[in-house]
């Protein structure tokens, strides 16, 4: 499936995604050449959304069932070069790895997609019926799933492919993320007169030890716990200069598991805080979604609460047997597993409810380290691997 050609293109094509920088609201430069490369490779439609994510569109016979194949084209930024032994965005290979910001996290796996697509056209199309569809989004990073809603809403998919990094398993599910916000109310006062003001920041406290205390994590028999940690605190004003703080912000690192929604996590810190409002009749509070809000590199804002559902689907279920079949049939023979962080699939899988697997080359591990980098037969096995499941999903009998 792999000729000497296609492996020198798909390392090619894989440098030049790393050469460009894509930090989040600035992947248009990837954009333009993922879209390059579609074109050159004879895709029949090739598009872009208002977001600025990139689709392209490879039509099998009859055409039928959709599949889709999603990788994020935005990295996250490099806090110190001087820990870097390699140019970032040099693409450097040494002993049989390429280097770069971006190439676990996801260049490479979403170079071996687009051409993976184009290589089942070229080999196997009077074999198969149906549509591979192939997209690149903007601003995973920063926003987990909101982007790929516009994505699905152009690609329709009965079927969907995250190409995070897998160590070349078989991801079946994940836990998801919120962010949960906790501000805590007082009085502003002059600091050498305290008792005339309520301080936020000591109501805070008593926040924060009553969830320490209270929290009881539910437990998935795959996913595991969920969490609640705390990750940021802020008084106002700020600096506080002589004045007794009003306000206290803290936000709450939520890792959910399947089915928990909403209300339900909300519910549960207010329940946890209850006894604190017993107990001090003075204690003000809310707490809420975080909300993030940016601007496309298309000039579109994007917003959204952060909340990505967790979700999993059960081994036998038929799109999970179709991806594995499709593996077997290109000599893989990956353990099925889950993710450990989040992804696009929270839109999905835990929004859409379209069924959802993962699969690519390098380790979760290696995502935003410094002298981040795939290794080259890591990246050919995902490209043979995205070959394999188009065919197996293609030809299963169902995958819903």
């Amino acid at each position: 499936m792999l000729s000497e050609s296609r492996r020198e293109r798909l390392i090619k094509f894989c440098q030049d995604l790393i050469r460009i920088p894509s930090l989040s609201g600035e992947e248009k430069g990837v954009a333009q050449r993922i879209a390059q490369e579609m074109e050159s490779l004879g895709y029949d439609k090739v598009e872009f959304d208002r977001y600025g994510n990139v689709i392209g569109t490879v039509v099998l016979g009859k055409g039928g069932r959709k599949i889709l194949f999603e990788g994020h084209m935005d990295h996250v930024g490099i806090s110190d070069m001087s820990k870097w032994s390699v140019d970032p965005y040099g693409a450097q290979i040494k002993d049989g790895k390429i280097y770069g910001r971006g190439s676990t996290d996801m260049k490479g796996n979403l170079s071996a997609m687009v051409l993976a697509a184009a290589f089942v056209k070229e080999d196997l199309a009077g074999e198969l019926d149906g549509e591979i569809n192939v997209a690149g989004c903007v601003h995973e990073e920063c926003f987990e799933g909101v982007a790929s809603e516009e994505i699905a809403k152009i690609s329709r998919p009965d079927c969907v492919v995250i190409g995070e990094p897998s160590g070349l398993t078989l991801k079946r599910g994940q836990r998801g993320r919120a962010e949960v916000v906790l501000e805590t109310y007082g009085k502003n006062a002059h600091s050498s007169n305290p008792s005339v003001g309520i301080n936020a920041i000591k109501k805070m406290t008593k926040a924060l030890l009553a969830i320490e205390d209270g929290f009881m994590p539910k437990r998935h028999p795959v996913l595991g716990e969920g969490i609640l940690e705390v990750t940021d605190i802020i008084s106002y004003p700020y600096p506080g200069a002589s004045v007794v703080p009003d306000r206290c912000r803290c936000t709450f690192d939520r890792r959910l598991l399947e089915g928990e929604v909403k209300d339900e996590v909300l519910e549960q810190v207010k329940d946890l805080l209850s006894v604190v409002e017993r107990d001090d009749p003075q204690f003000r509070y809310k707490v809420s979604l975080a909300v993030g809000e940016d601007r496309c590199y298309t000039g579109e804002p994007i917003i959204a609460e952060r909340f990505a559902p967790g979700w999993i689907f059960p081994e036998d279920h038929p799109f999970v047997v179709a991806a594995l079949e499709g593996l077997r049939s290109v000599g893989q023979h990956p353990q099925i597993s889950h993710y450990y962080f989040c992804t696009n699939g929270s839109y999905y899988a835990g929004k859409a409810n379209i069924p959802t697997v993962g699969f690519g080359g390098s380790l979760e591990t290696l995502a935003h380290v410094d002298d981040e980098y795939i290794e080259i037969e890591h990246l050919q096995k995902a490209c043979e691997g995205y070959f394999g499941i188009s065919r197996g999903a293609l030809l299963a009998k169902e995958v819903k």
